[in-house]
C-alpha cells in the first residue's frame, strides 16, 4: 500500500473512530443543537415581530444566522473531544502504532463535520415544522449544503488547534467562546443597518456575515452581490490558518523524545 493509501485509510478508521463515539454519547450532539433550537423559538416567538427584516418574513430571516450559531457552538465539542485526545493518554497510543500521525487530527476534523451537518439538518427540519419556507431549487439547496459543509470544515480546524493548546478540555472549550458570539456581532438576527456606525463596519464584513448573506441569497432569493466568493475565500483561509496551526502544534507534541 503507498503512503497516501495507507494515510486515507487510517484517516478512515479515525473517522469512524469519531463516528463511533458520537454514536455512544448522543450527548455531545444534543449539546450542540439545543442552544441554536432554544435561540430560533426564542428569536422567532419572542423578539421576531418586534426586528424589521426589510419585509421578509423573520423565520426565513433568522434561520441562516441559526444555522451559523450552529456551526460555531459545533466548534465547542471539536475542541473538547481533541483536548480529550491529548490530555488522557491516547494519542500517546496512537504514537507506538504503525499509523499515519495526521490521520488523527483528520479524523477529528471530518468526523465533527459529518455530526455538525446532521446536528443541523435536525435544526433546519424543526425550522420547517415551525414556519420556515425557503425557495431554493434543487441546486440552490446543494449549494448550501455545500457553503454549510465548507464552513464547517473550516471552523473544525480551527476548533483542532484550540484543542491542541488548551491545558484542559475546561480550557478548550472557553477558547471556543468567541466563535459562539460572532453570529451575534453578525446579520444573523438583525439587519446590521440598524447597528451603530463602529459595529456596522465590523458586523457587515466578518466572515459570519457573508456566509449567512449567502445562504439567505440560495434559500430565500435576491441577489447575492459579492458574498459568495467572500465567503468562499474567508472559510478556505480560515482552514488554511488552522490547519496550518494544528499541525505545527500537533507535530511538536508528539514528537518522538
Amino acid at each position: 500500500m503507498t503512503t497516501v493509501a495507507s494515510a486515507v485509510a487510517d484517516s478512515s478508521t479515525m473517522v469512524r473512530r469519531e463516528l463511533r463515539h458520537t454514536s455512544r454519547n448522543p450527548g455531545q450532539l444534543i449539546l450542540a443543537m439545543l442552544v441554536p433550537l432554544i435561540m430560533l423559538l426564542l428569536f422567532n416567538y419572542a423578539f421576531g415581530g418586534a426586528i424589521g427584516t426589510g419585509g421578509v418574513k423573520y423565520i426565513n430571516y433568522v434561520v441562516p444566522g441559526i444555522v451559523l450559531m450552529a456551526v460555531s457552538y459545533a466548534a465547542q465539542g471539536t475542541a473538547i473531544a481533541v483536548n480529550t485526545d491529548m490530555t488522557e493518554g491516547i494519542i500517546d497510543r496512537f504514537k507506538t502504532m504503525a499509523i499515519a500521525r495526521p490521520s488523527v487530527l483528520f479524523g477529528h476534523v471530518i468526523g465533527s463535520t459529518l455530526r455538525s451537518l446532521l446536528g443541523i439538518a435536525i435544526v433546519v427540519i424543526v425550522a420547517l415544522a415551525i414556519g420556515f419556507r425557503p425557495s431554493a431549487n434543487v441546486l440552490e439547496w446543494l449549494a448550501a449544503i455545500g457553503l454549510i459543509a465548507l464552513t464547517l470544515f473550516a471552523v473544525a480546524w480551527l476548533a483542532t488547534a484550540f484543542g491542541l493548546i488548551a491545558k484542559n478540555p475546561a480550557g478548550a472549550s472557553s477558547m471556543t467562546l468567541p466563535l459562539a458570539l460572532l453570529p451575534f456581532l453578525s446579520g444573523a438576527f438583525a439587519p446590521t443597518d440598524a447597528m451603530p456606525g463602529w459595529l456596522r463596519a465590523f458586523a457587515a464584513n466578518q466572515p459570519m456575515t457573508q456566509i449567512i448573506e449567502t445562504l439567505r441569497a440560495l434559500l430565500l432569493g435576491g441577489p447575492m452581490g459579492n458574498h459568495a466568493w467572500l465567503s468562499v475565500i474567508w472559510c478556505c483561509g480560515i482552514a488554511a490558518v488552522g490547519a496550518a496551526w494544528a499541525a505545527s502544534v500537533f507535530t511538536r507534541q508528539t514528537a518522538v523524545q
